[in-house]
């Protein structure tokens, strides 16, 4: 029996949220008195997980698995987990995980848990607490079937920096053809990729106008951010619809998250409250959004944020 840790690759790279899995899924298999092994596809290099202190890593290839299919990806983690006798998987929450892994329960015959947020309270039963009602509260959940998956949530549980000296093993899967073919395409907002963003630059209504988004966009560059926005304005179409973020946009874990003229819808706030840090700048000090931030500014956007700019750009010398 095994833990087998899903660390995905985007393009050949490891996506941050892999080395977070990794954390999670060695700190799991020590409780478990038992062995971490990483699966990965068609990744370039798997050297920088030993650094998270996996010491055994497989390593698919096949270019049928160079696009995404919910289909072929889950039949292919389910050969893998079979091989290594694994009993748990654990992946982090994105986008590709969170189609996939409902159809990787359905064929191993599993129990899953997503919205995880922390190591299991007991291994028997088997109990995880997990994110429920738009991540509004947490549920203690019991997983009942002997084959366990656990979709952690994004920035819950950290990185952790454990380096081993590992092996890596290259195995050839034939995963089942594809139900729904598809293409990858990066979607990217500006310079940054949002979905890896350490930090976001986010902005609203309260901007008044398309052409106000100059000093986000500069904000955003000077901190090395991605820039977001709140879905009326993609639905105005001051901003695409790419950098759309909520519960019907892209749900996002950065590590700083900037909230420039957004009152806080529900819808907004699920969207986002898996950062680590947020910073509301508002002129309504009753706005909802200042109840999901850590730092509130009560002041008009195009006061506050330009002086942001200038006090970054001091520190940064």
């Amino acid at each position: 029996m095994s833990v087998l840790i899903y660390a995905e690759s985007w393009n050949g790279k490891f996506k941050k949220t892999s080395f977070e899995a990794v954390s999670y899924g060695v700190e799991l298999a020590a409780k478990m008195e038992t062995e971490a092994i990483a699966v990965t596809i068609n990744s370039e290099t798997t050297e920088e997980l030993y650094k998270y202190g996996v010491a055994k890593v497989i390593l698919v290839k096949n270019e049928d698995l160079n696009n995404f299919a919910a289909n072929s990806f889950s039949d292919t983690i389910k050969q893998v987990a079979d091989k290594v006798s694994a009993h748990t998987v654990v992946m982090l929450a994105s986008s590709n995980v969170n189609s996939f892994a409902p159809v990787l329960a359905v064929k191993w015959d599993a129990s899953l848990a997503t919205g995880v947020i922390a190591e299991p309270t007991s291994l028997d039963p088997f109990t995880v607490n997990r994110k429920v009602f738009s991540n509004k509260a947490h549920a203690d959940v019991v997983l009942s079937k002997e084959n366990k998956i656990l979709v952690v949530a994004q920035n819950s549980f950290g990185i952790k920096e454990n380096e081993v000296a590992g092996s890596t093993e290259e195995q050839s899967v034939s995963a089942a053809a594809p139900n729904l073919v598809s293409e990858s395409v990066e979607m990217a907002s500006g310079k940054v990729n949002l979905m890896d963003a350490e930090i976001v630059v986010s902005a609203g209504r309260g901007m008044k106008a398309a052409e106000n988004w100059g000093m986000i966009e500069e904000m955003a560059d000077i901190l090395g951010a991605g820039t977001a926005c709140s879905k009326p304005v993609s639905d105005i179409g001051w901003r695409t619809h790419e950098e759309h973020v909520g519960q019907t946009g892209k749900n996002i874990a950065p590590n700083l998250y900037f909230a420039i003229g957004i009152s806080g819808a529900i819808q907004h706030v699920a969207g986002i409250n898996s950062s680590k840090v947020i910073v509301a700048i508002n002129t309504d000090d009753e706005a909802p959004i200042f109840k999901a931030a850590d730092y509130g500014i009560v002041g008009d956007a195009f006061k506050v944020v330009p002086e942001l700019i200038e006090k970054i750009k001091e520190l940064k010398g």
